[in-house]
């Protein structure tokens, strides 16, 4: 184990950094969309780097709040009327998600189709891709850690580019132009595997250079510098003893009325799914194909929830954006996420000043990388051509969570997803081939009630006159409805001169009467 941490930290280290500068703007973008303090994106997202991380099999997802729970936390505020009333059903949220974990509910990861997964990696690519033109334009109407379409200041993920082109800010141009170099020249190998270079993030690099062209603009054309929401903007203590006025605790004086049950149940049920989605698309990203336990995933998001609405966090669920970008970035063990978390607790304190000298514009240079990576143009055509059975359901997953949000986008998705596997079991649990006049019927593992109508079907087109081999040596089970399907068509055999030869059946029969 010292070994694998020694010849991994420096990758750990560098990604982490990578990580902290993404989840700095998208924790309190997401506080601030929930209608809660910034401060409670901040706190969650350490406690999602630092405790979940640490509790989690998980070796590269990264966990925080959760811009797929916004509407749900901005409404749950409003219904239960303060914030520290909805910190206490997080609290509780937690603790169901603990119970979850303990009775392997974790299970339901397995049963995600393969393409549903691809098309959410997909779609968040592009959504990051277009929810950051405006930050790119230095139009920051609407916060970085929005995903929905529908958006808080009333446009949409299209109309507010539009407006941005139209009222862009002139210095955020150059800041995000020139990051995005800086970002693509890192990605070329004879830097990115440098012995000194190297080890520098080109994410940092492009920070350090949308901070400097800044307060270059500050000096020599203050109509271009970018101030106020153009910038990050953290929380300043005046001194350590202020640390206690930025948590907030949980009241529980709703806890025996059923709206706070249902909305605790709401955030437990809703922050695992996602979770388990995020970390089942993170084990397909990851180069070296770990398994993340899934239930013991949910135990660690519980103590997480549990711990961050004690003191004043937004519910937290692994999230795919950190994620991703933390493999992109050379990412291998679960160290990275638990040093982002770290980062975010010791620079959020200390230099918070420095922080909030940051463009929002060179951030969203990080984060067109991190979408661009997601949704490549390979992934679209490498899934195209595994058919359509693989294709409509990922680009129909794209659609929806585009035009929606992710958990709408995903449940439309998977119902499209199962209904292609649904389908292709079909094919796959019986087929009929003919070869000049001769009929071989064939059942294979399960056949269910399901597959009663295309059974049906297949047989009632055989001819007059023509010879049959009914083979299920390979069947599992038969369903009873496909037994009598059998017999009757067995049985009438004989009027329609129709030879049959029966192999494997009968045995069936007598197992399943």
């Amino acid at each position: 184990m010292d070994k694998l941490v020694g010849s991994t930290l420096k990758y750990d280290l560098k990604a982490s950094l990578v990580v902290f500068l993404v989840a700095l703007p998208l924790c309190l973008g997401i506080a601030i969309a929930s209608g809660a303090p910034p401060m409670a994106g901040l706190i969650a997202g350490i406690i999602g780097g630092i405790i979940v991380g640490s509790l989690s099999g998980s070796h590269v997802s990264v966990s925080g709040p959760a811009a797929g729970l916004t509407v749900i936390v901005l409404d749950s505020i409003s219904s239960l009327g303060t914030f520290e009333l909805f910190l206490g059903a997080v609290v509780i949220a937690g603790l169901i998600q603990i119970i979850l974990g303990f009775l392997k509910a974790g299970i339901l990861s397995y049963y995600f189709p393969h393409a549903v997964i691809k098309g959410m990696l997909s779609a968040i690519g592009l959504i990051l891709i277009l929810k950051q033109i405006p930050h790119a334009l230095g139009y920051d109407k609407d916060t970085m850690g929005d995903e929905t379409f529908l958006q808080a200041d009333q446009h949409n993920t299209f109309s507010e580019i539009w407006y941005a082109f139209q009222y862009f800010s002139p210095g955020a141009i150059p800041i995000v132009v020139i990051a995005l170099l800086i970002l693509v020249v890192y990605e070329r190998p004879f830097l990115k595997n440098h012995k000194i270079f190297g080890a520098v993030p080109g994410a940092l690099l492009a920070v350090i250079s949308g901070i400097v062209i800044n307060e270059f603009y500050g000096a020599f054309l203050p109509q271009w510098q970018l101030e106020g929401e153009h910038l990050v903007n953290i929380p300043v203590l005046g001194s350590i003893s202020e640390l206690g006025s930025l948590l907030t605790f949980p009241e529980f004086g709703l806890v025996a009325s059923t709206e706070f049950w249902i909305i605790a149940f709401t955030l437990a049920v809703i922050g695992s799914i996602e979770t388990l989605l995020s970390i089942d698309a993170a084990d397909k990203m990851d180069p070296y194909k770990r398994i993340t336990p899934s239930s013991r995933e949910l135990v660690a998001q519980g103590v997480g929830n549990t711990l961050s609405g004690l003191v004043g966090g937004l519910p937290i669920t692994a999230v795919i954006v950190r994620s991703s970008a933390n493999i992109a970035s050379g990412g291998k063990t679960k160290l990275s996420a638990i040093f982002h978390g770290i980062l975010l607790a010791i620079l959020v304190l200390t230099i918070p000043g420095i922080l909030n000298m940051i463009p929002l514009s060179c951030l969203a240079a990080v984060l067109f990388l991190v979408g661009y990576k997601l949704a490549k143009p390979s992934i679209f055509i490498s899934t195209y051509s595994k058919g359509l059975d693989q294709f409509i359901p990922f680009i129909v997953t794209i659609a929806a969570i585009l035009l929606t949000d992710l958990l709408i986008g995903i449940g439309i998705g998977m119902i499209f997803g199962l209904y292609f596997v649904i389908k292709t079991n079909f094919r796959r649990a019986i087929s009929i081939t003919e070869l000049n006049g001769n009929y071989l019927v064939k059942l294979q593992k399960d056949v269910s009630f399901l597959n009663k109508a295309i059974l049906l079907k297949s047989l009632g087109e055989i001819p007059e006159g023509s010879r049959v081999i009914l083979n299920a040596q390979k069947v599992n089970f038969i369903d009873h409805d496909i037994q009598e399907v059998l017999n009757d068509f067995i049985a009438s055999a004989g009027s329609k001169n129709i030879e049959i030869t029966i192999e494997g059946f009968s045995y069936h029969l007598t197992q399943n009467s």
